[in-house]
């Protein structure tokens, strides 16, 4: 086993996740198609999570519900209990953060774990991660992939490489072999219409790629893209997700499996990862006054907004209201998105005293329905309460 890594991380994704969950909880609907989002009759609801059964049909996230019902007529489709999905996340999570103190939570379904010089205690990477595998399986009944590399950016690629119930590892020194291996559509990073892109410039593999200067990719892709894509295919050595704020905020992210242009679709994973990162703060008995919206292009530009209100986010429909507010002012409708994330900044413990707000517009009141509803799923989490986005036409 490779004992030469400076830097040994792992990342690990949650199978199917959502879908998974329902799985183990309903037997009988293991080994079928299932799909969380909606219901067929829900006209704007999207998939947020297709089984595996169910991506054998073409059923992916992000599409709309009605489309994966003509996909997939025989699935089952439900709207999804997404305060049971992260509780669910947190048992997982907590196993996580026994094998290192450093855990970075990328969403409700991955994270990465920084095993550096946990040898003496867990073994090699490879063993530490079928370690955290066999507790996961055994202790929630679900099944995680991981990857293990020297770098998060390869590790993220590596961990997708087997799935479901994969592990993959790439020795340290085998991450430059490991990308030139890969068929272009493997390209973490780089969606539908960088693909497209990329082809049209005559790239057909990873190789053709690293053949050319950086100075000329940004050429042809622009500064942003070019530079990633020059560094991608050396395994982005220097890419490490989101340790500046790794303990003073909460976020979650979505990159889709294709480039989206339609509000509704953006505006349901808004409304999603708020009521998971909501669900988060309650957890941890957090809160916070400020929140920002992360917005990747096609083109892998890459903007953000924040915010800061003088009064703390009151509940999931606050932070999505918040978040809805400043996704609009920073989008460009002229592109299309491959990744939105939401973040809450300067978190604080909630027996901090705070600030009390003049005029309530019915805030105080919601949240503690929604906190009523926390602790009650807390103490059952067979119970299953949701709360429908309103329809517009």
């Amino acid at each position: 086993m490779d004992r030469n890594y400076d830097k040994v991380f792992l990342h690990v994704d949650l199978d199917a996740f959502f879908a998974s969950v329902e799985q183990r909880d309903n037997p009988q609907y293991r080994g079928k198609p299932v799909i969380i989002g909606g219901l067929p009759e829900d006209r704007r609801a999207v998939v947020s999570t297709a089984s595996y059964e169910a991506r054998k049909y073409g059923v992916h996230s992000a599409m709309p519900i009605a489309q994966a019902a003509r996909l997939c007529p025989n699935g089952i489709y439900i709207r999804g209990n997404y305060h049971h999905y992260s509780q669910v996340s947190h048992e997982i999570m907590a196993i996580f953060n026994d094998f290192s103190p450093s855990v970075l939570q990328m969403s409700i379904d991955e994270a990465f774990i920084d095993v550096t010089g946990t040898q003496n205690i867990w073994g090699s990477p490879v063993e530490a991660a079928q370690k955290i595998k066999d507790r996961v399986k055994s202790e929630t009944g679900l099944t995680v992939s991981v990857g293990v590399a020297s770098t998060m950016y390869v590790a993220k690629i590596a961990s997708g490489f087997r799935k479901p119930n994969g592990l993959t590892y790439i020795p340290a020194g085998d991450e430059e072999k490991f990308m030139l291996s890969l068929p272009l559509e493997k390209l973490w990073g780089a969606g539908t219409k960088t693909q497209e892109r990329l082809h049209s410039a005559g790239f057909r593999t990873t190789r053709d790629i690293h053949k050319k200067s950086i100075s000329l990719l940004k050429t042809i892709f622009g500064e942003s893209m070019g530079s990633f894509l020059y560094n991608a295919v050396r395994g982005n050595k220097d890419m490490e997700f989101g340790r500046e704020a790794k303990n003073k905020s909460m976020s979650e992210e979505t990159t889709f499996e294709y480039d989206v242009h339609d509000r509704y679709t953006i505006g349901s994973v808004i409304m999603v990862i708020s009521k998971n990162i909501l669900w988060r703060m309650h957890q941890e008995k957090l809160c916070s006054r400020t929140c920002s919206v992360k917005i990747r292009y096609d083109d892998f530009s890459t903007v953000s907004i924040q915010e800061t209100s003088e009064i703390n986010i009151a509940n999931s429909d606050d932070l999505y209201e918040r978040c809805i507010r400043l996704f609009e002012k920073k989008y460009d409708d002229k592109k299309s998105i491959r990744l939105i994330g939401i973040s809450v900044e300067k978190l604080e413990s909630t027996s901090i005293p705070q600030q009390e707000t003049l005029f309530d517009f019915g805030n105080k009141k919601k949240s503690k329905v929604e906190k009523a509803i926390f602790d009650m799923e807390s103490k059952n989490p067979a119970l299953k309460m949701k709360k429908a986005r309103l329809l517009k036409d």
